[in-house]
């Protein structure tokens, strides 16, 4: 029983140091191409990919969630799934290419009409992805989806590296892009044995999940990326690469984290829905170490922000600074309610699921458009902040209606000592920035190794007050021991 306990999380362990490599190739190409290029450029492309993604969620029916879901899929399943996407991806294609002229005009900046055209090639090589790949997230085969995943990502890493360096253009970014879609269709064909065919056999059986899953994965686009569709129509280029920027960089801590766990969390959710106690367990834990991590990580990057984004990205994105600080304190909401809408999916809440993130969604755009009609890329990251509080609401209290057996006092008690330690952390960090007379780079170190020791210090001294109660904390103590132990038997060979 304990083994079986502790595998989801072992999985997600592993699953994050997989995403943290392949997380490592992106940072090292955000910072690379953050002193190659300009804000400006970053700002086309980012217009670009809103387009993209609006397009593309606008006709995205969710089929790879369909098939995690039912366990007794069969190859007609895959068939019809591979269909549907493929044809979703066609015709996203062309209407990026009719709407091009509409894009142009809204963002102000000529040069995205030649970028959406050549991008549109990427949604069809995306279609053409072998539809069998699902089975490495579907049956926790997470080695083989790091690889895959993997692959396409140091393909398109070293292509756009090599092309910034001879062309200094946000074209790299483009043709690296498209690399990646290819190698990434090489590899579904390649590492696993499905040949997908037209077919919509099993379409009834697919659309009966997908239906609300696009409903959901629409609200989902709607709710990341209208904050950004917004600045890059009120602000200039360079203002959107700017915030495109920050946007990308505070969300890392917390979803380069959450991100690789929820991989692991949705099918392990769907085994346990059949015992809601198993359910409840698995739910606490994760969440209790998704926020023990994120929180951390996502305050203490808004903490630095002063010092990080110069030393890391250059003084050229000096500007940026505030939306970082921002955008990070709002990707906190993140580490609560992402495990939260997982099991609703898995319990056939489609429709509850849904309904956090439109609310969130249109609360953000209530404020955007009648509050704050022309507010800039500031304002608009605080009325990120204020949606994502009214989305935390709604999400525990749907949390707490469909899934019972979780009580409030369940998830109070996992999310206080991250929240207080996080208060404490915040506190020292302001002393030390007011006392302390460093220069740009000690003073970041200096932040980051008094955060790395006042917070699990905090975490710690309270778990123990608590009584050392079983949770997340505990689970973090084994895991570190269990390592511990296995290098010490390492070292006594």
């Amino acid at each position: 029983m304990s083994g079986k306990r502790t595998s989801v999380l072992r999985s997600a362990a592993l699953t994050v140091s997989m995403r943290w490599t392949d997380r490592l190739l992106g940072l090292i190409s955000t910072l690379v191409l953050a002193r190659l290029l300009l804000p400006a450029d970053i700002g086309v492309i980012a217009m670009c990919s809103l387009v993209i993604g609006l397009i593309d969620v606008l006709l995205d029916l969710g089929v790879g969630t369909a098939l995690i879901r039912n366990p007794h899929a069969v190859d007609g399943h895959y068939h019809t799934a591979w269909t549907l996407r493929l044809a979703q991806m066609l015709g996203g294609a062309v209407i990026v290419i009719a709407t091009t002229p509409i894009a142009v005009r809204y963002f102000g900046d000529p040069r995205l009409a030649p970028v959406l055209y050549v991008m549109s090639i990427g949604l069809v090589l995306a279609g053409l992805e072998n539809i069998g790949v699902i089975d490495f997230q579907k049956e926790m085969r997470f080695g083989a989806d790091f690889k895959f995943t993997f692959l396409k990502r140091i393909a398109g890493f070293t292509v756009t590296l090599v092309l910034a360096f001879l062309w200094r253009s946000y074209w790299a970014l483009v043709i690296g892009s498209l690399v990646g879609r290819a190698v990434g269709v090489a590899l579904s064909y390649t590492m696993h044995p499905l040949r997908p065919r037209f077919g919509v056999s099993h379409f009834k059986d697919i659309f009966a999940i997908s239906q609300w899953m696009l409903v959901r994965n629409t609200g989902i686009y709607i709710n990341n990326s209208l904050h950004r569709i917004l600045v890059g129509g009120r602000d200039n280029a360079s203002v959107m690469g700017g915030y495109s920027i920050a946007n990308d960089i505070s969300a890392m801590p917390a979803s380069e984290l959450l991100a690789p766990l929820n991989r692991v969390l949705f099918p392990t959710f769907v085994h346990a829905s059949r015992d809601r106690l198993e359910l409840k367990r698995v739910f606490l834990l994760a969440q209790g170490v998704q926020t023990l991590v994120a929180f951390p990580a996502s305050v203490g990057l808004a903490m630095v922000a002063n010092e990080a984004v110069p030393v890391l990205l250059g003084q050229k994105w000096a500007f940026a600074i505030p939306f970082v600080q921002l955008l990070a304190f709002g990707s906190m909401f993140q580490a609560i309610t992402t495990s939260s809408g997982y099991v609703l999916i898995t319990l056939a809440k489609m429709r509850e699921s849904a309904m956090v993130i439109w609310l969130q969604a249109v609360l953000f755009a209530a404020i955007a458009f009648l509050a704050i009609p022309h507010g800039h890329a500031l304002e608009l990251a605080w009325a990120r902040i204020i949606a994502g509080t009214g989305a935390v609401a709604l999400m525990l209290w749907l949390l707490l209606r469909v899934l019972p057996e979780v009580r409030l006092g369940d998830m109070v008690r996992t999310l206080a000592r991250p929240f207080v330690a996080t208060g404490v952390m915040i506190a020292v960090l302001l002393t030390a920035e007011r006392y302390l007379p460093l220069g740009l780079v000690p003073m970041l170190v200096a932040k980051v190794a008094i955060g790395a020791f006042v917070y699990p210090a905090t975490i710690l001294a309270m778990w123990h007050m608590s009584g050392r109660p079983d949770g997340s904390e505990a689970y973090v103590a084994r895991i570190l021991g269990d390592a511990n132990k296995a290098w010490r038997r390492r070292r006594n060979r």
